[in-house]
């Protein structure tokens, strides 16, 4: 996939293909391990922190359960405290709760996030509270591996398009959407450039 939407970005905006000579080959690859539960359990943890606070904290939780994620069930029968202990504040440990809960009832069908379209997937993973509209794109592009979404209230997307594009303000999302509207059906991909040309690591 990469190969191809990197040579319709090219063909499609001058400014990206500036971007995309600089950043080098793209490396949005594949899916991580594990299931969307652990993955979306991992998103909430990192929410607001470094990522290396946050990896901490996901492997003291993680040890609980012998080194790796716990299921929907194992997380409801672990007391708040014990969560807590781990370095998950209050507020995350609802958010955990809140997501465990809708698993394992049924209210977030996981194993079916990936037959539903974009559109369709965030409305049902922002019913989860403490998942947004961004942490739902971001699981959605590296998670499902969705070729087309772009955040468009991203705070790096936005400063990465007005360094880029030399604007005078940082633009709000509505002009993100017109600028990368080009970028469809790979905006993803245009995304994943924004972010390296600003942040490299």
């Amino acid at each position: 996939m990469s190969r191809v939407a990197v040579k319709h970005l090219r063909r499609v905006d001058p400014v990206l293909n500036g971007i995309i000579e600089r950043v080098g080959a793209c490396t949005f690859g594949a899916r991580e391990t594990g299931t969307h539960f652990a993955a979306l359990t991992r998103t909430i943890v990192f929410q607001q922190l470094s990522g290396r606070a946050a990896s901490t904290i996901l492997q003291r939780l993680y040890a609980r359960y012998g080194g790796r994620a716990p299921s929907p069930r194992e997380l409801l029968e672990t007391a708040d405290s014990a969560i807590r202990a781990a370095g998950i504040s209050n507020q995350k440990t609802s958010y955990l709760r809140d997501l465990a809960a809708r698993v394992e009832d049924g209210r977030l069908p996981v194993a079916r996030l990936g037959r539903l379209g974009d559109d369709d997937a965030i409305a049902m993973l922002t019913e989860v509270k403490g998942i947004g509209r961004w942490t739902a794109q971001v699981f959605l592009m590296f998670r499902l591996r969705r070729a087309d979404i772009l955040p468009d209230g991203d705070l790096g997307i936005r400063k990465a398009i007005q360094r880029a594009y030399k604007l005078r303000r940082l633009p709000d999302p509505a002009r993100v959407q017109r600028i990368g509207a080009p970028w469809a059906p790979y905006r993803s991909i245009a995304s994943w450039y924004l972010w390296r040309s600003i942040d490299p690591a």
